[in-house]
């Protein structure tokens, strides 16, 4: 462009020159000298011109941020229930804290935030589908009875084959999980859906786990007993868990109050099932009534406290006779986070008739049994486990178990019947990545028979899961 200018000044000198032949030199000299002052004031104005910047073009990130009509993202999802939990957080690889009811159904302690859920277009209801997969493998120094879960009142005691060394892997504790949260006028509204692969000892059985809808603090379906303390339960590879701690999945309604500062107080009706230790022919078990608990739970910024009271009763029914007997037990269970990197998990149990509540004994036949003089005798146990988990890193963690169950001598059960138990496990775990985890346990578990035949075994277990949502 300063080319041009310049051009059009020379012409205009030439077109004039003619003209200049004729006048004086003073006047041609005064003519080049306004040209040279028109010829610099334009410079000038060009040179202002070209120091001006250009309007840039958007960027395609200023332009995406400058849409009004941009969605939300998954994680942006307000999640009814979503409300913050004051307990500390806390890894577990069989997250049973995640499928547990909770009061007004907020939040648990291994997942705070309530990842995944998304919306459904035109309705308040968020769902969200979940899961993992898990391949565990397992050897064994000894016959454990169970090759799938390490349940110590199933090893064998006085087997010619006790001594055989096992090994197993399987896939049978992959979950899918699917939870659908939406507020209503009457609370937040919850429905949760839970299957594995534990429906056969010999095949990969879809099992139904939990299968409830809970409407602010009314729970109806079938899920984790109103007994137990799933927020107690230790981090563990092995999917059975301590003994003696309190597990039971079963059918039931419950309703919890709200007592203020973390407080709640939770009162259920569930299923009852009378479980006889090896009945005679012509007697079968009797349910008359539901099985009743009450619960009260303390929760704070350092861990909780929970003590729970079971109801039973028990019956049974006979060509010589019938009787019928009300038991019950206790449960105080709890956690407590110990400085920054460390969490101590703890329950205790003990009563009469209460053998279906334990994960040693469940389905065992350990409630009740029926004596000669046709008399129902409850049978009284007592057990506990702790449990103590240590953060090396963030990624790494170790949990170091012990537990233990004992039930009564009666003279009325057989001689290979339950007796005592012990459970210990140390395991070190890895999760380079929320998704991912991977670990070696080590277990030990004892059983003692009524006379006082005993047998152990030990595993070694490794397992890698993955997880669909964290």
């Amino acid at each position: 462009m300063r080319l041009a200018v310049l051009t059009f000044a020379c012409a205009a000198v030439v077109v004039a020159a003619p003209a200049c032949a004729q006048d004086s030199a003073d006047a041609l000299r005064q003519e080049i000298r306004t040209l040279r002052q028109t010829l610099e004031a334009m410079e000038k104005r060009l040179d202002a011109l070209e120091s001006v910047p250009h309007t840039a073009t958007p960027a395609p990130a200023a332009v995406a941020q400058a849409t009004p009509a941009a969605l939300p993202s998954p994680a942006a999802v307000q999640v009814p229930g979503g409300g913050q939990t004051i307990l500390p957080p806390r890894d577990s690889v069989s997250d049973p804290s995640s499928a547990a009811s909770r009061p007004d159904s907020v939040a648990g302690p291994t997942d705070p935030e309530l990842k995944g859920f998304f919306a459904i277009p035109g309705t308040d209801t968020l769902i969200r589908i979940g899961g993992y997969a898990k391949l565990d493998a397992i050897a064994d120094a000894r016959a454990a009875g169970d090759e799938d879960q390490f349940i110590p009142s199933s090893i064998p005691v006085g087997s010619a084959h006790r001594d055989v060394s096992n090994f197993n892997m399987h896939a049978k504790q992959t979950r899918f999980s699917f939870e659908a949260r939406r507020p209503t006028t009457h609370g937040n509204l919850r429905f949760y859906l839970e299957n594995d692969f534990f429906g056969s000892s010999d095949s990969y059985q879809f099992r139904l786990r939990h299968a409830y809808g809970q409407l602010g603090n009314t729970y109806a379906g079938y899920g984790y007993s109103s007994f137990m303390d799933a927020d107690s339960l230790p981090d563990t590879l092995d999917f059975a868990g301590p003994g003696a701690a309190g597990y039971l999945l079963v059918a039931g309604i419950h309703h919890s109050f709200s007592l203020g500062k973390g407080n709640t107080l939770t009162l259920a009706a569930e299923d009852p099932d009378t479980q006889l230790s090896a009945p005679a022919d012509g007697v079968r078990a009797v349910d008359q009534a539901p099985d009743v608990s009450l619960t009260a739970r303390m929760e704070r910024d350092w861990g909780h406290l929970q003590i729970g009271m079971v109801a039973r009763s028990l019956a049974y029914d006979g060509d010589a006779g019938d009787d019928r007997r009300i038991g019950g037990g206790l449960q105080l269970s709890g956690s407590a986070a110990v400085g920054e990197q460390d969490l101590l998990l703890f329950g205790a149990l003990g009563g009469k008739g209460i053998a279906r509540y334990t994960a040693d004994l469940t389905g065992s036949g350990m409630d009740a049994v029926v004596a000669d003089d046709g008399r129902l005798a409850l049978l009284r146990l007592h057990g506990g486990f702790v449990g103590y988990t240590h953060y090396w890193t963030p990624m790494w963690r170790s949990n170091l178990i012990y537990g233990q169950l004992s039930g009564e001598r009666n003279a009325a059960l057989a001689d290979d019947a339950f007796r005592r138990s012990r459970y210990g496990v140390f395991n070190l775990l890895w999760s380079p990545a929320p998704s991912w985890t991977m670990g070696m346990e080590l277990l030990y578990g004892q059983l003692e028979q009524q006379r006082g035949q005993r047998s152990d075994t030990v595993r070694l277990q490794g397992s890698l899961q993955y997880n669909f949502i964290k």
